[in-house]
């Protein structure tokens, strides 16, 4: 059953990927519709700096949040004030930047902060002709449709020659002279096991904000941006010389970060649920024990921190840890809803984002933070809003091949 559904992941996964496929090298093809709301700016302050930038006078009537019963609080509101400097990034979630579920569903425009103000799809068209503009999965066979989807290009292809030393490289960056710890580390990276979704998605998302020039806005609104310094000639990435550059480097890199994080989630989880296999093989604990598979996990985290660290991108490291925080949130959200609050659609997509979606949209702007865009730029937040809602599709189909596994 584990082998069938496996497969039935790699074949569900690829439609998923086509649509990251041809919406990230044309840019306008991910553009997020305009805020519904009108934009009253204050005075110009820090960007990182997530309060007073910004106010909004909501066009639409307000509605209150439901309840959706446990909430992922890891530390309560006075800590993480204590922990906030001037210069630090406070973070809003994904899932109160963008909108989950459409009105009629029972979704709420999300309020407009420094992390989804600059949405304008005008400045994403990059002058490049979008020939899949109006495409939709459902006109194809599989999915409601007569096309075959077999002709669209294969977006692993795309990124192919990128990807190509991923699997030598990650099983180097995690070796260790002890042995046991060495080989549990390494058991998912040596069997080469899934398509390498979320490394693919980074990929591809890096040569989308190549093809984007940075946002240029006067005052000091940029300061402190997030966006890494461009040592290249003209100071900034292009489609000509991104790649082999030190930028093109660093973003491959977080593709082995995201992994290693991901990977170190899957072990602590089969820990957790008692899980005996995994992706079609035994569960690292299976193979090992609960200790040596708790530590691999903690080392697997702990590698993947030193080379976010080697990223030198402060900003890109306090998202990406924000990112891991929201892993272990999600987890405990789980842990403590009820069976009928996980029944609750936007708990379940909350759940969700945080499980899954989070890892995946966090990993998205820090790549176009990495290739020199501000973190509350027009790019970096369709970078995040298209890794948002491609993690939550992802997670979703997941489940649903997890009932039909089931049921078969």
């Amino acid at each position: 059953m584990n082998s069938e559904r496996t497969s039935k992941r790699g074949n569900y996964a690829v439609p998923l990927m086509i649509v990251a496929a041809f919406a990230l090298p044309r840019a306008e093809a991910f553009a997020p519709s305009k805020a519904s709301s009108r934009l009253v700016h204050t005075s110009s302050i820090n960007l990182l700096q997530m309060t007073a930038t910004l106010r909004e006078e909501s066009t639409t009537s307000s509605t209150s949040p439901k309840d959706l019963g446990a909430q992922p609080v890891v530390v309560s509101a006075e800590a993480e004030a204590l922990s906030h400097s001037e210069t630090t990034m406070k973070l809003v979630p994904s899932f109160d930047l963008f909108q989950m579920l459409s009105e009629e569903e029972g979704g709420i425009i999300p309020h407009t902060v420094a992390g989804n103000a600059m949405r304008d799809d005008t400045i994403l068209k990059v002058g490049i002709p979008d020939k899949l503009e109006g495409m939709q999965l459902k006109d194809y066979k599989g999915l409601g449709g007569k096309q075959k989807i077999e002709t669209l290009p294969d977006p692993f292809s795309m990124v192919e020659k990128e990807l190509q030393p991923f699997s030598d490289s990650i099983k180097e960056l995690v070796s260790t002279d002890q042995p046991i710890l060495s080989m549990a580390a390494k058991h998912f990276f040596e069997k080469r096991h899934g398509k390498r979704f979320r490394p693919t998605i980074i990929q591809l998302i890096a040569k989308a904000v190549a093809a984007c020039h940075p946002e240029e806005i006067k005052g000091d609104r940029w300061e402190y941006s997030g966006a890494s310094k461009i040592g290249m000639e003209g100071g900034k990435v292009t489609v000509g010389n991104h790649q082999g550059s030190d930028v093109w480097r660093k973003q491959a890199q977080l593709g082995q970060i995201v992994e290693m994080i991901h990977v170190a989630s899957l072990i602590h989880d089969d820990v957790l649920d008692e899980a005996d296999t995994r992706r079609g093989g035994e569960a690292v604990h299976k193979l090992y024990s609960n200790k040596v598979a708790v530590l691999a996990g903690d080392y697997l985290l702990a590698r993947a921190s030193v080379l976010l660290a080697r990223l030198e991108n402060t900003a890109v490291v306090q998202i990406m840890a924000t990112a891991l925080e929201s892993l272990v949130a999600g987890e405990i959200m789980q842990l403590k809803s009820s069976p009928d609050e996980l029944l609750q659609m936007e708990s379940y997509l909350r759940k969700s984002y945080y499980k899954t979606a989070s890892l995946i949209c966090y990993a998205c702007r820090s790549v176009a933070l990495l290739g020199g865009h501000a973190y509350g730029s027009t790019v970096a937040t369709a970078c995040e809003e298209f890794g948002f809602h491609m993690g939550l599709a992802f997670q979703i189909q997941d489940d649903i091949l997890d009932f039909t596994a089931a049921a078969s």
